[in-house]
């Protein structure tokens, strides 16, 4: 579904970022994946080389709050593949920490990476998307961002963002033929959620109408749908990947 495609993915190192590389891969593109540290961009790397030593993916670590670093690292993988056509934005932090211990920095922090980070990536990848007749843009936000969360203020307020970011872009950039989408998971089985106790998981499935837990593949999929031609339509939406839990 993406053969001759490059695509680049922040937050590619595990969980849901490491599931969207894979089937990107799988579907013929080239990836460029980002990843916090140099560590764990390597251990990526190797593990998808393992699986399949022709996939063609590299790997980088920028500073993604630092614009002159990220735009920097967009280049070298135009430099390297000679166009960009995916730029997904999956890199962020969640928080679940109650309005009377927040502090201003912790605030800024959660916003920084979750929202001002996503702009230091689209910035220089839509000069290259415009340059080459077009591209495709998908924002990772969250279930909460329709829905709100009981503590944790900071992380749908960064998740609303990233919709209205969306839904802006969308707008402004579809006369330069660049569609810009976003994927809301749910409760998604990644490291995080696995090591929460059966005591806690089992309430949280049970409000979940088809009563299991997100596989970081069932997210995946959605990525690749709106990367796809098939998604060549398909524009500013925001779409749900949650077993219905938000209802």
């Amino acid at each position: 579904m993406l053969k001759g495609k490059v695509a680049v993915v922040t937050g590619g190192t595990r969980g849901i970022g490491y599931a969207i590389v894979k089937l990107y891969l799988e579907n013929g593109a080239k990836v460029a994946l980002f990843g916090s540290r140099q560590e764990t961009v390597d251990k990526a790397l190797a593990s998808l080389k393992e699986e399949n030593a022709e996939w063609e993916v590299i790997g980088d670590c920028p500073d993604l709050s630092d614009d002159k670093a990220v735009a920097a690292a967009i280049d070298k993988v135009k430099a390297a593949y000679g166009k960009i056509d995916i730029l997904v934005n999956n890199a962020g932090i969640s928080d679940s920490t109650p309005i009377d211990n927040y502090t201003a920095e912790q605030f800024t922090k959660v916003m920084n990476l979750n929202v001002n980070a996503i702009m230091n990536a689209v910035m220089p990848t839509v000069k290259i998307m415009k340059e080459q007749g077009g591209g495709c843009i998908i924002n990772t936000s969250s279930m909460v961002s329709i829905c709100g969360q009981t503590s944790g203020v900071a992380y749908p307020t960064s998740k609303s963002a990233v919709n209205g970011l969306t839904w802006s872009l969308a707008r402004e950039l579809g006369p330069s033929n660049i569609r810009v989408n976003a994927v809301a998971p749910g409760i998604t089985r990644t490291d995080m959620v696995a090591a929460l106790p059966d005591q806690v998981i089992q309430p949280l499935i049970q409000r979940i109408p088809l009563h299991r837990v997100g596989e970081p593949e069932d997210v995946a999929n959605a990525f690749l749908f709106l990367a796809s031609d098939m998604a060549s339509y398909v524009t500013g939406e925001v779409l749900s990947v949650d077993g219905a839990m938000r209802t």
